[in-house]
């Protein structure tokens, strides 16, 4: 392969030993990079003729007709356009991929019940899994064909992708390495994301991923028909949570590459494969606000009560996506990071409670409190809606009798939870094939005991002396 070349912004993050490329900063941007000078045309998106004969690309992320802040978009200018290709064929099916969760498709499975499931495996030495290979569907929601729902899958490789590039037609995809850094290659320059980092790479992107410190694994969140978005921050102001100037996207970088490639294509949940004789990855030039981009997830910034009681966890909130209902959302991103915990005259750990949520966690680092069910990074637990929940019988006797001083909590923890308004089915995969299913044990909350009934006499007593008859006479 031949080198490749790469832009120089304006303004751009400083390189590191982890991470050796820059990126443009901000959510939502509408960015322009060139990793020539002077390729961008001026005026225009589409001239006659591109500089260096390049062929300008246009990519829509969004209805041509979306209100001004909704519409998504960008122009690409590269050395081969996309069409120079040799046709699609239809690939196998992947068994432990899904993208339809109708109760009515028999290869999901509805639980009512809270699940768990121990770390996923990494592939065998003796198997070669790249990044595509080895996805694994978990859990989901509606179906892309409508343009609405989720699904939550985890990925487990050990091999680099060489001449192979993914584009999901799909939905976005929200990435997050739990082990093994990513090097990701798109077609708007190159990515570099670890454990801690979350990437999106949105509907219609190529990529591809080499594993720089070996065998990788972690979770993804692909939503269909929406896009990412900060959520509203209301009488926060302007900041807080996780801020704009805090998100990376790459600068422009291509390959001068004319040996074959073959491009996987998810469309419909089914894979197809393209062959072509030329790198996707030849951007030269590119402008727009439809692009990848990463963020650290450590960069949060955390709020809470400063007084007493628990804030909805929508405090935590890193990134939401819109479902069709105003006010609704189909995904909600969150992370439960290292932070203060002041309240008084509080219980601080989350409450029991049945929300009408859907919740998936997952654990990028460090070690979550108040399970006892073995929940460990790489793992995963899953409560349906209005499924109760909460800490062990433990957890809640110590924060009952806890001396309440300010304390650090999660320290040295990333866990995040997907959280949607939808109901979600189990796949074949996540409930039979993966090995790693267990339930939560609810013996963790058989020592809850009706502490109420000790008190009889006492409560008697207060019901007396308020005038109102005694719990033996209700009885009656």
């Amino acid at each position: 392969m031949a080198p490749g070349a790469t832009a120089h912004a304006a303004f751009s993050t400083k390189p590191t030993e982890k991470d050796p490329y820059q990126y443009q900063v901000g959510f939502g941007n509408r960015f322009a990079s060139e990793a020539i000078p002077g390729v961008l045309p001026e005026g225009q998106n589409s001239p006659q003729k591109v500089k260096y004969e390049l062929y300008a690309e246009g990519m829509t992320g969004a209805s041509f007709v979306a209100p001004r802040a909704e519409n998504q978009s960008a122009w690409l200018y590269r050395i081969r356009p996309s069409v120079a290709h040799q046709g699609f064929t239809r690939l196998p099916d992947n068994p432990d991929l899904e993208s339809n969760f109708l109760p009515t498709n028999p290869k999901v499975h509805v639980s009512p019940t809270q699940l768990a499931w121990h770390p996923f495996d990494l592939p065998p030495d003796s198997e070669r899994v790249d990044f595509v290979d080895g996805l694994h569907t978990i859990a989901g929601n509606g179906d892309p064909t409508l343009h609405e729902g989720l699904a939550i899958h985890i990925y487990c490789a050990n091999a680099s992708m060489e001449n192979k590039a993914f584009c999901n037609n799909d939905g976005d995809m929200l990435i997050l390495p739990q082990q093994g850094r990513l090097d990701v290659q798109t077609e708007f320059g190159k990515m570099m994301v670890r454990s801690g980092e979350l990437l999106v790479i949105q509907r219609g992107m190529k990529f591809k991923v080499i594993l720089p410190d070996g065998p990788s694994r972690g979770y993804i969140q692909e939503i269909y028909g929406s896009h990412y978005q900060l959520p509203e921050l209301g009488p926060l102001g302007g900041y807080g949570l996780a801020n704009v100037r805090d998100f990376e996207s790459p600068i422009a970088h291509f390959d001068i590459d004319q040996s074959a490639w073959k491009i996987t294509y998810k469309v419909c949940g089914q894979l197809f494969a393209c062959s072509q004789e030329h790198t996707p990855f030849d951007v030269v030039a590119w402008h727009g606000n439809y692009v990848p981009y990463k963020y650290a997830l450590e960069k949060f910034v955390n709020v809470g009560s400063i007084s007493k009681d628990h804030i909805d966890p929508s405090i935590f909130c890193v990134l939401t996506a819109k479902s069709k209902a105003p006010g609704v959302p189909l995904g909600d991103f969150l992370i439960f990071s290292p932070r203060w915990d002041v309240a008084s005259h509080t219980f601080r750990p989350p409450y029991y409670h049945r929300n009408s949520a859907t919740e998936f966690m997952g654990l990028l680092y460090g070690v979550y409190a108040g399970r006892s069910d073995g929940f460990q990074p790489g793992g995963a637990s899953y409560e349906t809606g209005f499924c109760p929940h909460g800490v062990s019988y433990e957890e809640w006797k110590k924060a009952s009798e806890a001396d309440l001083q300010p304390m650090r909590i999660s320290e040295g923890t990333i866990a995040f939870m997907f959280e949607s308004s939808m109901m979600f089915t189990m796949t074949d995969f996540a409930m039979k094939r993966s090995g790693k299913l267990h339930e939560h044990e609810p013996k963790m909350w058989d020592d809850l005991k009706a502490h109420f009934i000790s008190h009889l006499d006492e409560v008697n007593a207060d019901l007396k002396a308020a005038g109102l008859p005694d719990l033996n006479s209700r009885a009656n």
